[in-house]
């Protein structure tokens, strides 16, 4: 789905750096609008990591461009790509030493889990101990 987001240059500073109106505090910068693109949806999928919220339609661009922060910007349409949004789950195919999958089996077994539901538990909670090492 295409956003819009507004870039700004700086005489002082090569590259480029852009807010995205529609996720409130995300931001981005890079050196080619390329790069610009790629860090905008790395931005919205941060914004996305703190909050459940449902992911708002696109603001008009007559909307975004009669706004004060487009006055000193130009405004350009990115392509965001809310797939990771998707919480439907889907077939995904991992390799593992048999012995590795018994171990995961029976622990699964033993805590009343299916062999997927302790894989995704199990990496949910070894990707947030990866954001807080105390955890």
């Amino acid at each position: 789905m295409k956003y819009p987001i507004i870039v700004h240059t700086d005489p002082d500073t090569p590259g480029f750096s852009a807010t995205i109106p529609d996720f409130p505090g995300s931001f981005t910068a890079g050196d080619t609008m390329e790069e610009l693109e790629t860090g905008a949806q790395e931005a919205v999928e941060l914004f996305f990591e703190d909050t459940e919220n449902a992911p708002p339609p696109p603001s008009p661009l007559d909307v975004v461009l009669a706004s004060e922060e487009a006055r000193d910007g130009a405004v350009v349409m990115v392509e965001i790509d809310l797939s990771f949004l998707e919480k439907k789950a889907r077939p995904v195919n991992v390799t593992m030493p048999v012995y590795v999958r018994n171990i995961i089996d029976r622990a699964a077994k033993s805590r009343g889990m299916t062999r997927s539901a302790f894989i995704v538990d199990s990496a949910l909670k070894a990707a947030a101990r990866g954001k807080n090492p105390d955890a």
